[in-house]
């Protein structure tokens, strides 16, 4: 695993947004979150290793929500009560609740070295669209003669054929509005859901609203969510987290249209054990020392003094509120953190790893994005920083291999 330095092309930008890749710069202050003066050139053998762990890394997140939700440890997840109920019936109605993709994120440096899962993006994973089509079309004019470890496209349309939520109607795709990002994922899984031949559209998730049969009802939940032509949502695709939905004045009439089978919702409930960082720390009990694991625990009291070891909230993304440190006597910090970001996640807990090697080189810190799709392992995306949190303005740089 190299990185190779190369002159960006001319009119990437113009390129990138006839593509509808429109958020391709970070904005305040400007700086470009697609980065293609560089890429990482990958290995046979090292995409082989990757797609090996991405699969079994899946299968033991399984397992592992089997565990907690058989054992009954989903409180210490931090899930509220109802999110627990949620949590429950969707897992015993699998095969009601489609699940159609997830990211992995990955320390791997290479080599002989295995891949170490850093979080499971179970829930709401973007990255999606520049993994999959951006970064191919950049291969295609520049390296025609090499090759990508990218079916990301192919997973996605196959996966919709197969899940078909209502043949009868359409599907909902939702988020919050505006957002680039969001939203230009959200075009591109409708449009790949579209290519399987379903029927969709785009709402924002503010413009959802909810009908009931008859004014009065004694039993506000009697009823149904609907769009801004007042047409039935039955399937929904979001883009937003479960944890938030559950935090909404619409709460219960949510977990009523799914518990009661009216609504389907794409990532299904039972996502949010696996995406919540808890699972690090479970996965450790039930595969130690597994190599594509690194030690975790739900206090820092697991490990020796002198590790250096990364404070997760169970329920943060994008980096938000990961600190990184150094353990004295008793578990107790040694100093000040040697690396933080803010957010406003936290309250609901930590979960705690075992700093990871990541692949370095030019002062830049990469960590392997890896999609799983309908239970494939379908290609990677690489994000990198020079500081050693990967958060939402890490760059994204695209990568081949032989």
């Amino acid at each position: 695993m190299k990185r190779i330095r190369i002159a960006p092309r001319p009119d990437w930008q113009q390129k990138l947004n006839a593509l509808g890749f429109d958020w391709h710069t970070a904005e305040n202050p400007p700086a470009p979150y697609w980065d293609e003066s560089a890429y990482w050139e990958l290995t046979a053998a090292e995409v082989d290793v990757l797609e090996t762990a991405t699969e079994d890394l899946h299968r033991m997140c399984l397992e592992a929500t089997a565990h907690a939700i058989q054992r009954k440890l989903l409180p210490h997840f931090g899930f509220t009560e109802a999110a627990i109920r949620l949590i429950e019936d969707s897992w015993a109605r699998q095969e009601q609740q489609p699940s159609l993709y997830g990211r992995f994120d990955l320390a791997f440096t290479g080599g002989d070295a295995p891949p170490v899962m850093l979080e499971y993006n179970a829930d709401t994973p973007t990255g999606l669209f520049e993994a999959s089509v951006v970064q191919w079309t950049w291969l295609e004019e520049l390296f025609p003669e090499r090759d990508q470890f990218n079916s990301v496209h192919e997973g996605l349309v196959a996966a919709w054929a197969k899940i078909q939520p209502n043949p009868n109607s359409q599907i909902h795709f939702t988020c919050l509005m505006p957002h680039a990002e969001d939203e230009g994922t959200l075009r591109y899984i409708l449009d790949t859901a579209l290519e399987a031949d379903l029927a969709g559209k785009v709402i924002n998730v503010a413009d959802i609203g909810w009908s009931t049969p008859t004014e009065g009802l004694k039993d506000a939940r009697a009823g149904w969510f609907v769009d801004l032509e007042d047409q039935p949502i039955t399937a929904l695709f979001k883009l937003v987290p479960w944890d938030w939905l559950l935090a909404d004045k619409f709460a219960p009439e949510l977990e009523a249209a799914v518990r009661d089978c009216t609504l389907t919702v794409i990532e299904p409930a039972w996502k949010m054990v696996p995406a919540n960082k808890a699972i690090l720390a479970l996965l450790w009990e039930l595969f130690p020392n597994h190599p594509n694991l690194a030690p975790a625990f739900m206090t820092r009291q697991g490990f020796p003094a002198g590790s250096t070891v990364v404070a997760k909230p169970l329920l943060g993304r994008e980096g938000a509120n990961i600190s990184i440190a150094r353990l004295g006597a008793d578990g107790a910090l040694d100093g000040a953190p040697l690396a933080s970001l803010p957010g406003d996640y936290g309250d609901e807990g930590y979960a705690f790893q075992a700093l990871v090697p990541v692949a370095e080189a030019d002062g830049n810190k990469a960590v392997v994005g890896s999609w799983i799709i309908d239970g494939q392992s379908r290609g990677i995306g690489i994000r990198e920083d020079q500081g050693p949190i990967t958060h939402n303005r890490s760059r994204f740089v695209p990568h081949l291999f032989d």
